[in-house]
C-alpha cells in the first residue's frame, strides 16, 4: 500500500516577515546602484509559475535600488518552431548550428516572440521593461564564430550563422537604466555588413556583464548549480577544477559555453559570479539578498 504526505506550508507571521526583511537589509543597502546582469533560461522560461516569480523579482529588486539587466535565449521556443515546419536542430559542443533558414527561425523567435513575453511578464509585474536585440543601435557587435574542435584543437567547426562577439556599447543600456527602465536583451548581434548572428545567451551575458562593470553575473539554469560525478552540487569551483571536469566529461554540452562565459567573466573583473537553480521559485531573491544563497559560485583563480 503506498501512502501520500501532503506538506502545506504555513504563511509566515509577522515576526518571520519582519525577520526576513531584516536579514535582507544589509544586501539591499550592499547592491545599491549596483548593477546584476540575469542570464535567464531554462525551465524558469517555460514554467508559468516560475515565469512570475522571476519577474517579480526583477521588479523587486528594481524598486530596491538594484539596477538588473536581462539577457535571454530560447532554446525551447527555437527547437518547438523548427520541429513545426520539419527542421531538426543540431548542437555541436553545447552551441546551435545555425544555417540561413535557422537564423530566420532564430530571430523571429528570441527578437520577436520571447523576448515581448519577457518584456510584458516585468511589466505586468510593475516594472518599466523594454526589449532589445544587439542590432538595437548595433551596440553587440559580432563576426562569424570558427569553433575550435576540443578533439584536435587545430581545427575548427563552421556553425554557419553563430557569432563571436566583437565589442559591445554598454551606452544604450547605461541611458534606460539612468531612466528607471530594466533593459531585456534577446542574444542576437550583428556583423560588421549588418549580418544578424545567433550568439549563445550565457557568452552575451558574460560580456556585458564585463562591460558594465556588473557586481554580479547570474546564470539560471536547469540543475542546482555546478554538479561533480556524482551529481553532488559543488558549491565554488576554481579554473583548475572546472578544467579538470571538462577534460574528463562531468562538464559537457550546453554547460561548456556556460561554464566557460561563467570563468572569463569572474577572471575579467565580475566582482560574483553565480550559476544557480532557475526551477526554484525566488531563486534571484535568495541568492542575492539573504545569508545562504544557492548555486555555485565560480571563483576566479
Amino acid at each position: 500500500m503506498t501512502t501520500t504526505t501532503t506538506v502545506t506550508a504555513t504563511a509566515p507571521i509577522p515576526a518571520q516577515k519582519a525577520e526576513i526583511l531584516a536579514e535582507a537589509l544589509p544586501y539591499i543597502r550592499r547592491f545599491h546602484g549596483k548593477t546584476i546582469v540575469v542570464k535567464f533560461g531554462g525551465n524558469a522560461m517555460i514554467d508559468e509559475r516560475l515565469k512570475q516569480s522571476f519577474a517579480h523579482d526583477v521588479v523587486l529588486l528594481k524598486l530596491v535600488g538594484i539596477n538588473i539587466v536581462v539577457i535571454h535565449g530560447g532554446g525551447p521556443q527555437i527547437e518547438n518552431l523548427l520541429t513545426r515546419i520539419g527542421k531538426k536542430g543540431e548542437f555541436i559542443q553545447g552551441m546551435r548550428v545555425t544555417d540561413a533558414e535557422t537564423m530566420e527561425i532564430v530571430e523571429m523567435v528570441l527578437g520577436g516572440q520571447v523576448n515581448k513575453d519577457v518584456v510584458n511578464l516585468i511589466n505586468q509585474a510593475g516594472g518599466k521593461a523594454v526589449g532589445l536585440t544587439g542590432k538595437d543601435a548595433a551596440f553587440i557587435r559580432a563576426k562569424k564564430l570558427m569553433l575550435p574542435n576540443k578533439d584536435n584543437p587545430q581545427e575548427t567547426i563552421d556553425l554557419g550563422m553563430v557569432g563571436d562577439i566583437t565589442a559591445i556599447d554598454p551606452a544604450l543600456i547605461a541611458h534606460l537604466q539612468a531612466a528607471a527602465f530594466i533593459p531585456v536583451i534577446a542574444s542576437i548581434g550583428v556583423g560588421e555588413q549588418g549580418e544578424t548572428y545567433n550568439i549563445n545567451a550565457d557568452v552575451i551575458a558574460g560580456k556585458i556583464a564585463e562591460a558594465l562593470g556588473a557586481e554580479k553575473l547570474i546564470l539560471l539554469t536547469n540543475t542546482p548549480g555546478v554538479l561533480d560525478k556524482e551529481g553532488r552540487l559543488i558549491t565554488g569551483v576554481t579554473p583548475a577544477q572546472i578544467d579538470a571536469m571538462v577534460a574528463d566529461g562531468t562538464l559537457s554540452g550546453g554547460m561548456l559555453p556556460k561554464i566557460s562565459s561563467a570563468l572569463e567573466a569572474a577572471q575579467s573583473g565580475v566582482k560574483r559570479v553565480h550559476i544557480i537553480d532557475g526551477r526554484v521559485e525566488h531563486a534571484l531573491l535568495l541568492e542575492i539578498l539573504t545569508n545562504q544563497g544557492i548555486g555555485t559560485l565560480i571563483k576566479s583563480q
